[in-house]
């Protein structure tokens, strides 16, 4: 069918749902190198919801554990003159032989503890202005801090989507129950009308950083 569900097709780099509750993943981890302030990996990711379960009320859509697509994740750490600044190069294979029409790109994320609870947004004038907890995404990279302003991280990208030119969103989510607080920037694909979306390579390139609230704010607006 062509309706898009959540989670329902959702291949994860840290593995399945299920994995939560024990000490291994069905995500495989097919390369790893770190040397001084990089890191590479590649993962084949499994499926967030493993065959026969359901999220929403819609059951999963594939009938495999671990999905035949690819994420590689080039990492560096500080740029020049920003101290603060984590650089994430970050690559989806789409295989062959699947048909997509549409593909949502979380290509990254943060869980927080609760005491990063202050939300803000990165004004295109460089200022933080608050922002409500949502759920959902919008246009403004966003930062979370704690209270004090001591803490923070916050995420930019530069990236457009490679089939419709528009600019990653940014999302912002507090789960009440779990205690946690969740930042995302999504990229979406599409294709045109009738058409499939292309195998291969998307890539997107994202900015995190780290350190007070006025330094990751000074460091995401540097970079922009």
């Amino acid at each position: 069918g062509t309706a898009f569900f959540a989670e329902c097709f959702n291949p994860t780099e840290a593995g399945s749902r299920r994995d939560g509750a024990g000490p291994t993943s069905s995500s495989r981890l097919l390369w790893l190198s770190a040397a001084g302030r990089d890191l590479v990996t590649i993962n084949q990711m499994a499926f967030w919801l493993r065959p026969g379960e359901t999220s929403g009320g819609n059951p999963a859509a594939n009938t495999t554990i671990r999905s035949n697509h690819l994420l590689q994740k080039e990492v560096r750490i500080g740029a020049p003159g920003l101290d603060h600044a984590i650089r994430y190069r970050v690559t989806f294979t789409l295989p062959t032989g699947e048909a997509h029409r549409q593909a949502t790109f979380e290509t990254l994320t943060g869980y927080m503890p609760p005491e990063f609870r202050r939300f803000f947004v990165l004004t295109p004038a460089g200022q933080l202005t608050p922002l409500d907890d949502g759920p959902g995404e919008q246009a403004l990279p966003v930062i979370f801090s704690t209270a004090s302003g001591d803490h923070a991280m916050g995420v930019w990208s530069p990236a457009h989507s490679r089939t419709r030119g528009r600019p990653a969103t940014y999302g912002r989510f507090w789960f009440p129950g779990a205690r946690v607080s969740k930042w995302n920037c999504v990229v979406r694909e599409g294709s045109a009308a009738g058409d499939l979306l292309e195998p291969g390579s998307y890539q997107y390139l994202v900015w995190v950083a780290v350190g007070s609230r006025e330094q990751v704010r000074d460091t995401l607006q540097t970079l922009r």
